[in-house]
């Protein structure tokens, strides 16, 4: 799970953190730059395809069982997607550099899928709490290398000035890092659960290709519309929440249609889309809309502020080497810690406990960013507020996955955890997609005041779930 957590977390920053100080030191707009955060679209909207790689096994990689085969292609399609983002240049060609983007955090996602289901698949709920610990620690370490690592290779090629280059040799070297998340899928051995596979090749390749349709259809339908206006923050937001709920009803009526006219089978798409959501429907019964409501806000405070925080620490004077060495190097550490810690408190006080207060402490650290936001530029200043936010934001993100993995099934496990997780990241990451414009408008303190109060409202849902809706066994 350590190994496993370094492979899951070395892409993420790279689609992320990474790339937008790629971005700022190659002249692109802070605006613009947020919108690269939907990329992250594709960790919100895995659970599309989460049932594939859940039910059907690959005709290639047999011998490694069913996880392993899956995780081993995805691992090799990342590299792959490393190697492509590297040679391309956002000055001369943006929208190359976004699809290879949005194609690396697709396979990261999918790799994400296949690691939340092994882990889950692997010991019972009541080892979670310890497997979920070492696969964050794996995962910040990952991070560690994406974050500080990267931005360490790219100050010693020399980033003081743009030079892309530099930034090739960067996302080249961490492709070679994706070894590690290899040699860890070679030597593990496949979970012992019996899982329910399609059998019929030739339906499932129709059923693939579908889905590859609809989220086609999806992606044109949501680039082809416009609207007019600019300058209202808050219309924009909601213009395009309807557009992406317009962009769904269309992939879903295109998907209905497959299933109506039989050139999908409707017994396909219910194991694979309905049954897990009847299964969890079933078994929280009418607190079920609750539960899905606390996952979807539960990390929007951490979300929202995380996307300006690069950006933030350029804007106010410190260095690539500085970003490098105590937000992405002490800062994984201090987030490591926070991830044991809230790993240690959930299996003594709770999982309900952990996580309220895991959302409190994550909230209250934004305003730090506030204060950091009113002061000259000063590195204690710096490790202060970071070490803190990271603890905060490690404590939570343990709770949280304790939680998730006990609300999953056993019978469903990736699919359901998928869908958990898309929930969780499609409300934060559309409003994060924002965030640069709004900093236009209110300035950087403000903003980090207002991503402090988005969450104040899950701490009532966490008290009240507490109560009445406790985890139930598999």
């Amino acid at each position: 799970m350590l190994l496993f957590g370094f492979s899951s977390g070395l892409p993420i920053l790279l689609v992320f953190s990474t790339l937008s100080v790629w971005l700022s030191k190659a002249g692109i707009e802070r605006s613009t730059i947020t919108l690269f955060s939907w990329a992250g679209f594709a960790y919100a909207f895995k659970y599309l395809w989460s049932p594939i790689i859940d039910k059907f096994s690959l005709p290639i990689f047999k011998k490694f069982g069913h996880r392993r085969s899956w995780l081993l292609l995805v691992q090799f399609l990342i590299i792959f997607s490393l190697i492509l983002t590297s040679f391309t240049d956002p000055q001369k060609n943006l929208y190359a550099t976004a699809f290879f983007i949005v194609l690396l955090a697709f396979f990261s996602a999918s790799q994400d899928i296949i690691i939340d289901a092994f882990r889950i698949e692997s010991v019972s709920q009541s080892k979670q709490g310890y497997l979920s610990s070492m696969y964050i620690a794996g995962y910040r370490v990952g991070m560690l290398v994406s974050g500080a690592g990267s931005l360490w290779l790219a100050s010693y090629f020399g980033s003081d000035n743009y030079d892309q280059f530099v930034w090739q040799k960067v996302y080249c070297i961490m492709a070679l890092f994706m070894a590690v998340g290899i040699f860890a899928n070679l030597t593990s051995n496949e979970p012992k659960i019996k899982k329910n596979v399609f059998k019929k090749t030739n339906n499932h390749l129709i059923f693939f290709l579908s889905i590859l349709l609809a989220i086609t259809i999806f992606i044109y339908s949501y680039s082809n519309i416009s609207f007019s206006v600019k300058d209202n923050n808050f219309l924009i937001f909601i213009l395009t929440s309807l557009k992406l709920i317009f962009c769904f009803f269309v992939s879903g009526i295109f998907l209905m249609l497959m299933t109506k006219f039989k050139i999908v089978e409707k017994k396909m798409v219910t194991e694979s889309y309905i049954a897990p959501i009847m299964n969890f429907i079933k078994k929280y019964g009418r607190f079920a809309l609750i539960i899905l409501m606390l996952i979807s806000l539960y990390r929007i405070a951490d979300v929202v502020m995380g996307v300006m925080a690069n950006i933030f620490y350029i804007e106010k004077g410190y260095s690539i080497k500085d970003i490098a060495t105590y937000s992405k190097f002490f800062g994984v550490f201090a987030t490591i810690i926070g991830g044991l810690l809230g790993g240690y408190f959930a299996s003594k006080k709770g999982t309900m406990t952990a996580l309220f207060l895991g959302a409190l402490i994550a909230s209250l650290s934004n305003l730090l960013f506030a204060w950091l936001a009113t002061v000259e530029a000063n590195i204690n200043y710096l490790i202060m507020v970071i070490t803190a936010d990271n603890i905060s934001s490690g404590f939570a993100g343990a709770a949280f996955v304790i939680y998730l993995s006990g609300l999953t099934s056993i019978k469903f496990t990736a699919t359901q955890y998928a869908l958990f997780s898309s929930i969780m990241l499609f409300l934060p990451k559309l409003i994060a997609g924002y965030s640069g414009a709004w900093v236009d408008v209110m300035g950087y303190s403000n903003y980090f005041i207002l991503t402090a109060l988005l969450g104040m409202p899950v701490l009532l849902l966490i008290y009240w779930i507490g109560t009445i809706a406790p985890i139930k066994d598999k």
